[in-house]
């Protein structure tokens, strides 16, 4: 049975925080525009400010959907799910915003994280709402271990090699709206 709660309560920060995974959907305005969803690792780059802010470090990425959509219209909604033997989704609805290099959000947050080699937004929802659903649906699975691809690929392309890709692969979503700012691009 769903349950809707006004904001995140500290049982369910605790299981974000011991989830593997989670997954971000966004969606343009226009209904010919591609719906996206994109899983990404919990590892250093998520936090939980407080019980209506959440957020991450974006790392360069072959697409730009999230931050185009965020940009175009804000709506975005996280998902949660319990791999283990006690079932549960959690799904944050809110409103999302992007910060670039150069923004005072991206800075502060960045000097924060203690590095910084392929971040390039700063991305945080203002929760509007929190819901549960059961999730008995949902294999149990074990978790093995995050993948080393990203870090090392990051520290092969280095600074030079990751401006170069922000600026071929990040500038525009599939639909063409407006991704990463040119002007902003470090």
């Amino acid at each position: 049975m769903g349950v809707e709660k006004p904001e995140l309560t500290g049982q369910y920060v605790d299981f974000i925080k011991k989830s593997p995974v989670y997954f971000i959907a966004t969606a343009p305005i226009g209904i010919d525009g591609h719906v996206n969803c994109t899983p990404r690792p919990m590892d250093w780059s998520f936090f939980a400010e407080s019980s209506r802010l959440v957020g991450w470090f974006d790392l360069v990425g072959s697409g730009v959907e999230t931050i185009a959509h965020l940009k175009e219209n804000g709506r975005i909604v996280l998902m949660f799910c319990s791999f283990g033997s006690k079932p549960l989704i959690l799904r944050l609805h809110g409103k999302g915003s992007v910060y670039e290099p150069g923004d005072e959000e991206f800075e502060s947050r960045v000097s924060m994280a203690g590095h910084g080699l392929g971040i390039r937004a700063v991305v945080t929802v203002d929760v509007e709402r929190v819901s549960t659903s059961c999730g008995n649906g949902v294999p149990v699975m074990d978790f093995v271990s995050h993948r080393s691809t990203i870090g090392k690929w990051l520290e092969n392309k280095g600074e030079s090699g990751l401006l170069e890709y922000r600026r071929n692969n990040n500038l525009l979503s599939i639909d063409g709206l407006a991704g990463l700012d040119p002007k902003k691009i470090l």
